[in-house]
């Protein structure tokens, strides 16, 4: 995974708003404390579905107005038992920097996924 920035799309004049890479809990905390809501996904490295979510995440982003973060949970093995991190990839809604639903099925096609936050956010 990669750390992307939030850039503007010249073409269409909306943010391309990518996933930010988060290292730490300590990045993982500013960032949700930062956002009215965010997705956040926890991954690992060499996880294929987990990778496959990346561009996913973007999407849904932009079609739900909502911050987008990876994490890594190996990087600091105390998020693992905080998140109670079972299987990834593990997709955690942050609302008003509390964790507010979770959901790991697996890869979970862009609609669905914007779908399930817009349905915890109302």
């Amino acid at each position: 995974m990669s750390s992307n920035t939030p850039s503007d799309d010249a073409a269409t004049g909306r943010s391309a708003r990518r996933p930010t890479s988060l290292a730490d809990e300590d990045a993982l905390d500013a960032f949700v404390a930062d956002a009215d809501a965010a997705l956040v996904e926890f991954y690992t490295d060499g996880c294929g579905i987990c990778a496959s979510m990346e561009p996913v995440l973007g999407n849904v982003a932009r079609a739900v107005d909502v911050e987008v973060a990876l994490i890594n949970p190996r990087d600091d093995p105390p998020l693992i038992e905080r998140f109670d991190v079972r299987s990834v990839p593990l997709f955690v809604l942050f609302v008003d920097g509390e964790p507010v639903a979770r959901r790991a099925e697996g890869f979970i096609p862009g609609d669905d996924l914007a779908d399930w936050v817009t349905d915890h956010l109302a």
